[in-house]
């Protein structure tokens, strides 16, 4: 293919320039107010006293020795044991709410043998009364704004404890709550880690000067200590569901008044099975490590949930002494991002030849160097994660092991990398779609012709790499604060899966319909611009929904209730206009990739209710998000919106490709395919039914009835085991059903090899 051969395509109606004035708008609003937001959440974060002291004067400890203690808890990899502010791991403690905890009962205890020489539990029913009225108010009290925090004997000598207790606890092992030592760690680093972790519970019920609100928003929910929902809370939930089902109203009034007008009488076609080129041949090994990637996420993934209801080990053997549950939450967490991405980026690179009309000059060299780099760089990401954990790098850790921050864990030498590779991939992207994108704006010749969905597929793939680099700050060291760690943490894991991979998702999802024939290109690409709109109104900003708890200021109490849950519609309106026209399909000709629309479909589906519905809907709420934050029912969002929404896509992809490498090939089936598509399904049902709900709702219910603490503790844990064992017949459905995609996957991609050689 040397020359490009483009349709002489209509001009785009009014309507879609309106979308394309509205979507330059929104990029100009929504992205000032997030920097204005950022600017804010700077000053107005949890901030850290230089010292603490005792009435006598006595150094507690520093600030060094917090944000020395950061490093150790990032070093050791704590956040995929147990959470912090409840970001992180559900499998262990909250720190943050079992410390506050543990601090408020020692202090308490202190009190009363200071004023009543006597334990708290042989006092009076009214000594106990203004004991626990003085403890409370000596937490609430500390000011957290001053440059020295003088505290009482009392808390003084409860924080000196509690340090010791946890010190000693991080490096001991601990069976029965499926905890390994901290390897990683040397006693005076425990010791600062301890000074981090108590620091840390004290912003969430000390109060901000001159108010009645923690640091936190008052989270987490703790009554003992004073800790309930603050007005705002309340009030800006009733604001997000006013404006939710006005939202709703207003999405599907503009979507069917003019967006959906034009899918009448138009002529579908489909991909053409033509002559693969170099570089399609040569996308197969994406999709073989694909499935080799994905099949070792769900093997420590079964093994996770076996953890949960067998702590000590696996049917009796010490697994945990070889592999960690930090290190298998680690595997599990980045393995998604690493297949589905390599799905994505195997399928643009794949389509890429044909959306440009031509093969580029050394596309196959791109094609192939890109992929040998990924493997070294996911290869080296995971052994530095075990070995940082497991102690062996020690020096380098931040650098070659683990950064020890969720869905972050690579070391920082290997996220540079993989942000190479990301913005390689777009300008791999970019040369190959160059002459037909410069040949649609010349043909076009306005602003809006740079509005194609050719041109949003390529901006799509630009903001991937974009928005992961924020993750990089600061480049060269930890962030001293734990709030503006998780700040950049969430752009990463909020912006950059629901914004940057969203904006990718509804472009390759409406161009597949559109090419295969299912919608027209109007159709498609004002429902694009549309859905664009909207995921940059909610995406963005609505970051905000994971900062309500952990440091930052109120105002994204009010940003992140608002913008949520609207981006899931228009795509999943334009899938039920895709149902229609396959309908249509199926009595009037023969549809080639119904394997691959099947995927995609389910996508949508589970776009709609992972998250939607489990999501936006149901948990982002700040009233119902006080409660239910760091329980199962966030994994029950995760599961279904990970996998169910991106994942199905992602293998729909890859099926797609293979498609049309297999051309007029009769050996192609798509009966095992359809086959892992309902064993899927089925698991993720099975898993809702019988593992995220009948766990999640207890723990909600035991948040409202005993705190927090409690409902993160080992002590609901053990409740819970019939439901943790029940995992296991959604994980053995699920897994067959992987095993066949992945037969599937090797069958296919070595038969499409044979017949294009």
């Amino acid at each position: 293919m040397n020359t490009v051969t483009l349709p002489q395509l209509e001009k785009q109606d009014k309507t879609t320039r309106v979308l394309v004035i509205f979507l330059l708008l929104t990029v100009v609003v929504c992205w000032s107010l997030m920097v204005w937001a950022t600017v804010k959440t700077y000053q107005l974060s949890a901030p850290m006293p230089q010292q603490f002291v005792a009435v006598d004067g006595k150094t507690i400890m520093t600030a060094d020795n917090i944000v020395a203690g950061k490093g150790g808890f990032q070093k050791a990899d704590l956040m995929d044991y147990g959470s912090l502010y409840g970001m992180g791991s559900y499998y262990g403690i909250d720190f943050t709410a079992q410390y506050i905890m543990d601090l408020f009962h020692l202090t308490r205890e202190n009190l009363a043998l200071s004023q009543y020489h006597q334990s708290y539990s042989t006092l009076s029913t009214a000594q106990q009364y203004l004991i626990r009225t003085e403890a409370k108010n000596e937490l609430r009290g500390i000011d957290l704004t001053a440059n020295t925090v003088v505290l009482s004997t009392a808390m003084d000598k409860a924080i000196r404890d509690l340090q010791s207790k946890i010190a000693v606890n991080l490096l001991k092992k601990n069976a029965e709550q499926g905890y390994t030592e901290a390897y990683s760690l040397t006693e005076a680093e425990a010791q600062d880690t301890a000074r981090f972790l108590i620091y840390s519970s004290l912003t969430t019920v000390a109060h901000r000067p001159g108010s009645l609100v923690s640091w936190t928003n008052n989270w987490p929910y703790q009554p003992s200590v004073g800790n309930s929902p603050t007005v705002a809370t309340s009030i800006w939930s009733w604001v997000s569901f006013t404006i939710l089902f006005l939202g709703i109203g207003f999405v599907l009034v503009i979507f069917r008044l003019f967006i959906d007008r034009e899918q009448v009488n138009f002529r579908p076609t489909t991909f053409a099975f033509t002559r693969p080129t170099a570089s399609q041949k040569a996308i197969w090994k994406y999709f073989v490590f694909v499935a080799v990637v994905f099949l070792l996420q769900i093997l420590v993934g079964s093994l996770m949930a076996h953890n949960y209801a067998e702590r000590a080990g696996f049917y009796g053997f010490d697994i945990n002494r070889y592999l960690p549950f930090a290190f298998l939450r680690d595997v599990h967490l980045q393995a998604p991002i690493v297949w589905i991405g390599l799905s994505w980026i195997g399928a643009a690179l794949f389509l890429a030849p044909i959306i440009g009309g031509r093969e580029p000059k050394g596309q196959v060299f791109l094609v192939n160097a890109l992929f040998w780099i990924t493997v070294v760089i996911v290869g080296g990401a995971l052994l530095g994660n075990y070995l940082g954990i497991m102690g062996v790098i020690r020096d380098h850790w931040f650098w070659f092991g683990n950064q020890g921050l969720s869905y972050i864990e690579l070391g920082r030498f290997w996220q540079i990398a993989f942000f190479i590779g990301l913005f390689a991939w777009a300008m791999i992207m970019l040369y190959a779609l160059w002459p037909t994108l410069l040949g649609l704006f010349k043909q076009g010749k306005s602003l809006w012709s740079l509005f194609r969905i050719e041109h949003l597929l390529c901006y799509s793939a630009i903001g991937v790499a974009f928005i992961y680099a924020f993750g990089l700050i600061p480049l060269t060291k930890i962030n001293s604060s734990f709030t503006l760690t998780d700040f950049w943490r969430w752009w990463v894991v909020h912006l950059w899966v629901e914004w940057a991979f969203e904006l990718f998702t509804v472009t390759i999802t409406a161009y597949f319909l559109m090419a295969s024939g299912l919608v027209s290109r109007a159709l498609a690409e004002k429902t694009v611009l549309f859905e664009w709109v909207l995921i940059l109104v909610s995406g963005i900003l609505g970051t905000g929904h994971h900062l309500y708890w952990n440091g930052t200021p109120q105002i994204w109490l009010s940003f992140g209730s608002i913008f949520s849950f609207l981006e899931v519609l228009p795509l999943f309106l334009l899938v039920l206009e895709a149902v229609q026209q396959y309908q249509y399909l199926k009595e009037n000709t023969t549809f080639s990739y119904r394997l691959a629309y099947i995927y995609i479909l389910g996508a949508a589906f589970w776009n709609f209710v992972g998250a939607g519905i489990f999501g936006g809907a149901t948990i982002n709420a700040p009233i119902i998000n006080y409660y239910e934050h760091g329980t199962f029912l966030t994994l029950n969002h995760a599961h279904t919106a990970m996998f169910g929404a991106f994942g199905l896509l992602a293998i729909g992809l890859v099926y797609l490709c293979l498609r049309y490498l297999a051309g007029d090939n009769k050996a192609w089936g798509d009966r095992v395919g359809i086959w892992a598509f309902w064993l899927y399904n089925i698991g993720l049902v099975l898993w809702i039914a019988l593992n995220f709900f009948p766990i999640g709702w207890p723990q909600l219910i035991a948040v409202y009835e005993h705190g927090y603490a409690y409902a993160r503790s080992l002590a609901f844990y053990n409740t819970t085991l019939i439901w943790q064992w029940l995992r296991l017949p959604g994980d053995v459905i699920f897994s067959i059903g992987a095993l066949l995609m992945a037969w599937d996957f090797l069958r296919k991609t070595r038969s499409c090899r044979d017949m294009t050689e």
